[in-house]
């Protein structure tokens, strides 16, 4: 539906005072000059950061870092009251420019709402003699928990997250798991965005929970055989999980068993388990090598398995059939080979499906009487039935749309006959297939609803190659409405994520329809650093070939202006964490090309953080962007990029910037840094927002609704930058 919106009036003086009612020392005025929104006072000033004498040398250069007092000396725990006080200062002055939109935000918020089921259900599957599926109740920020048995009978709730949630500022459930003879559960809770969870458990039936608690995990939650003990790992104090532990339930913590430690700081440590629930896998590895451990699920005190010592660079992930191992290596190709193996001599790999230029191996589920393959084809996915007798014969399943994301749901059993897939595109909803092995047959079982409506019809998609400037063919998927016009008029929304061999699918969205519905084209840019078009596509915008992540973003947005997609400061931008480094680079080295940017918890102060072993990602996330403490070069290139290090004193795009208190993957110092920077450094009046979520992590606010809040915050400042705000 079409929002008709007044113009909205300047800020009230209240408003203005509250948000500069500062009187920490750590703030000093602002240049008389500054002026973050025409509709506030000339004499406004936004929060400046007070610049405090700091330096260090490294590889024979010294680095001036003026707001490195921003990083509270006690972190994880942030008390420092002049860092709070900035914080809290910045925080008053988004709400002060944000304050003559809230009308387009509550409209927003409305109208992405009335897009979202609110009293909406998963489809019940099977696991063992229960059937499992979650509920919302009409209102609720969270989810409900139910079974009920295969044999008949009502459906029994099992866990609350609403309960869980009452009366916190944040919650978020972790693992999930009930013991295989469905009479426990154990579940992890964290309460306040820092990813330190806390597990505990629960008896189904009678519903009590049980006394045994275990803080500080990270990890998923497994079961032994006999349901009476369960793996965990806990999180050091430097948020890194580097063991494998054993509790017995009933018995004290201090009683519980320590059955791996791993050594190499910069390894984590993941406990799984194999298909059949016959091996417990204990998973060890970084962004590059892994090393993987077997425990038979009947004895976990046994003397584990190791599949195959780790060699740097080589990843694989098991799976066990019978006595056979099949292992998904990267060993001898790029896009990843099967091979198996004895567990009787689990070092000795065969090929069973070659690595292939192709097609991109991502990975591999066993099943009692086939296996199935997924990967990408040409950057789209692919799913095969394998058969274990023939490996030629291949079962692959087929999708009718020519751009789409599908995959594997959730298939708990062994002996499936019906696998359940989750499917969507840009312009077709979350649909849920069921597919009958033998018959072949896809069986639709939910397509997700929109209440307000939507008709597909109404909506084109594309997907584009664009030439990037070495020239590599750089995929982009765009959607909009039908009769948009590709003469250069439409503003453009472009996403990216780039990092970490993470695809970013062309799936669908509830929200980005207010940006469509309004005359935007959104782009997803398919970058390299990103595995899209396989392995090497990864390897392509990583270490010294970062800067291609970069390049391609920049380029792809020109290569869309050139197409008549949009114009040069009508492409708006948005990425988050690894994406908002890639926001933060791009706004230095061509802030004309942005009408708007939105960076979310962005990894912008990288020299930093990569320098500093101490910080929970460090040392594993050497191998993503290398090691500036030993390597000189790796030093000099992470200098030459950073978009901390590299502000400088040039007109910026309008910037909304966010960041979470609690966030251990991109702690808060980073954003709020890099914002301090620019306001004294850049040359525009263009806006400058930070919001600083006091009371949650990476992930920004959580409930569902809270977390539709904060994307209609981001679109209303979106659409207030260009100029669309009465839309």
């Amino acid at each position: 539906m079409p929002i008709r919106l007044r113009g909205a009036p300047a800020i009230a003086k209240t408003a203005l005072a509250a948000a500069l009612a500062v009187t920490s020392p750590a703030l000093a005025n602002a240049p008389a000059s500054t002026n973050e929104s025409a509709s506030m006072s000339q004499t406004s000033k936004p929060p400046i950061a007070e610049q405090r004498p700091y330096s260090y040398e490294r590889h024979g250069v010294t680095v001036q870092d003026p707001w490195h007092w921003l990083r509270d000396s006690g972190y994880p725990k942030v008390d420092d009251a002049d860092v709070l006080a900035y914080l809290e200062a910045e925080n008053r002055w988004f709400e002060a420019a944000m304050q003559p939109h809230q009308a387009l935000t509550d409209a927003l918020f409305e109208e992405m709402k009335g897009r979202i089921k609110e009293d909406d259900s998963s489809v019940p599957q099977k696991d063992g003699d229960w059937y499992y599926w979650v509920e919302y109740d009409k209102g609720a920020q969270y989810k409900k928990w139910y079974r009920r048995p295969v044999a008949g009978g009502d459906k029994v709730l099992i866990l609350d997250e609403t309960e869980l949630a009452r009366d916190k500022d944040y919650f978020r459930l972790g693992a999930f798991s009930v013991s295989p003879d469905g009479r426990l559960l154990a579940y992890s809770v964290d309460d306040n965005g820092s990813e330190r969870f806390e597990a505990r458990f629960k008896d189904l039936t009678t519903g009590k929970v049980l006394e045994d608690v275990i803080p500080g995990t990270l990890s998923s939650l497994v079961w032994t055989a006999d349901g009476k003990g369960l793996l965990y790992g806990l999180a050091n104090e430097n948020w890194r999980t580097d063991n494998a532990r054993l509790h017995l339930l009933g018995t004290p913590l201090e009683k519980d068993i320590e059955l791996y430690k791993e050594a190499d700081e910069g390894f984590r440590v993941d406990i799984g388990m194999t298909s059949n629930e016959k091996y417990i896998v204990i998973a060890t590895g970084d962004n590059e090598t892994s090393e993987v451990r077997l425990l038979p699920a009947d004895n976990p005190l046994a003397q584990p398995i190791l599949i195959s010592p780790r060699q740097k660079g080589r990843e694989y992930d098991v799976e066990e059939r019978d006595g056979t191992l099949f292992i998904h290596t990267n060993d001898d190709h790029v896009n990843f080979r099967l091979a198996t193996a004895s567990i009787d001599n689990p070092g000795q790999w065969t090929t069973l499906i070659p690595g292939s230029d192709e097609f991109y191996m991502t990975d591999m589920n066993a099943f009692k009487n086939f296996y199935v393959v997924e990967g990408r084809r040409g950057g789209l996915d692919q799913i095969e039935i394998r058969d274990y007798a023939d490996a030629s014969k291949v079962q692959p399943i087929t999708f009718p749309e020519a751009s789409y994301s599908a995959s594997l749901g959730d298939n708990p059993e062994w002996d499936m006959k019906v696998l359940r897939l989750a499917y969507e595109s840009m312009v077709t909803p979350d649909t849920v297939y069921d597919y009958d092995v033998a018959t072949q047959k896809l069986t639709v079982l939910k397509v997700q609803e929109v209440p307000s409506g939507y008709n597909a019809a109404d909506y084109e998609t594309e997907r584009l190659m664009i030439t990037a400037r070495d020239g590599t063919q750089v995929p982009v998927s765009v959607i909009y409405r039908k009769g948009f016009r590709k003469d250069g008029s439409a503003p453009l929304h472009l996403y990216a994520y780039g990092a970490y061999g993470y695809a970013v699918p062309p799936s669908f969205s509830v929200t980005r329809l207010s940006l469509v519905d309004r005359g935007f084209a959104y782009a997803i840019a398919h970058i390299r650093g990103g595995d899209d078009l396989g392995r090497k596509w990864y390897l392509d915008g990583k270490l010294t070939k970062r800067t291609n992540t970069f390049n391609d973003f920049v380029d792809v947005a020109k290569g869309l202006i050139a197409k008549g997609y949009t114009a040069k400061g009508k492409v708006t931008a948005s990425g988050g964490s690894a994406g908002g480094e890639l926001m933060g680079v791009v706004v230095n080295t061509d802030p004309d090309l942005w009408g708007a940017v939105v960076a979310h918890v962005p990894f912008v102060d990288v020299v930093n953080t990569m320098l500093d072993e101490t910080l929970p990602l460090t040392p594993g996330e050497w191998p993503e962007w290398g090691n500036p403490i030993t390597d000189k070069a790796a030093f000099d290139l992470l200098m030459s990029y950073s978009p901390y290090d590299n502000v400088k004193a040039q007109a910026y795009p309008p910037l909304l910037v966010t960041a979470g208190l609690n966030d251990p993957r991109v702690t808060y110092w980073e954003p709020a840094k890099w914002v301090a920077k620019l306001r004294v450094t850049k040359t525009d009046d263009n806006a400058l927002l930070l919001k600083t979520n006091m009371g949650a992590g990476h992930g920004g606010k959580s409930g569902r609704f809270d977390s539709l809040k904060e994307t209609a915050e981001e679109f209303a400042f979106i659409l207030w930058q260009m100029g669309m705000a009465g839309k």
